[in-house]
């Protein structure tokens, strides 16, 4: 699928300070000891990340840049759930969106905070039986190819630590059957 829209981004400068794309909000504690201080979080609502596998497994990837560590990588589909919506409903029309493939189940198997100084809610979603069932719908500054790439290849791409949500990358490999928890 490769048009042209997935590169590296030309830096242009920093802000000190946030630009609007993330919400960043200080909030003041008071400690056990009665000392108080100031802390920064990102602000922000339930998100998906989903290990979507075709019947011939394959991993449904997203290739895009990522400026956090300023280069392309070869991502899990997602994003923000809208408002209250269902984890599995985000999952599907990001799904859809990023990569124009459909799953015939979805399951969340996963969720976790994005760190500890922030308040996303990230959800680890299992999509199993993806097809292409459209063109990607990709909104402003969504620069994305899909690749698929086989299961086996993907594990070692995950260890590989090429990706920015590799916890939810084991968290559905493992939901999927394909890897094997420790015991």
């Amino acid at each position: 699928m490769g048009d042209g829209r997935v590169g590296e981004w030309t830096r242009l400068g920093e802000l000190d300070g946030p630009a609007g794309f993330l919400k960043v909000r200080g909030r003041r504690y008071r400690y056990p000891d009665g000392r108080e201080d100031v802390w920064d979080l990102l602000v922000g609502g339930a998100t998906v990340a989903i290990v979507a596998v075709t019947e011939d497994e394959q991993v449904v990837l997203a290739r895009q840049y990522r400026p956090g560590p300023g280069k392309v990588l070869l991502e899990l589909p997602g994003g923000n759930a809208e408002g209250d919506e269902p984890a599995e409903v985000a999952a599907a029309r990001e799904l859809l969106e990023e990569t124009g493939y459909e799953a015939a189940s979805l399951e969340v198997v996963m969720q976790t905070f994005l760190a500890s100084y922030a308040t996303h809610r990230r959800h680890a979603v299992v999509a199993r039986g993806c097809r292409r069932v459209a063109e990607p719908n990709l909104g402003d500054g969504e620069f994305v190819e899909t690749v698929l790439m086989p299961v086996g290849e993907f594990v070692q791409h995950v260890l590989g630590g090429q990706l920015t949500d590799t916890d939810i990358a084991f968290a559905g490999l493992t939901a999927a059957g394909y890897l094997k928890p420790a015991v």
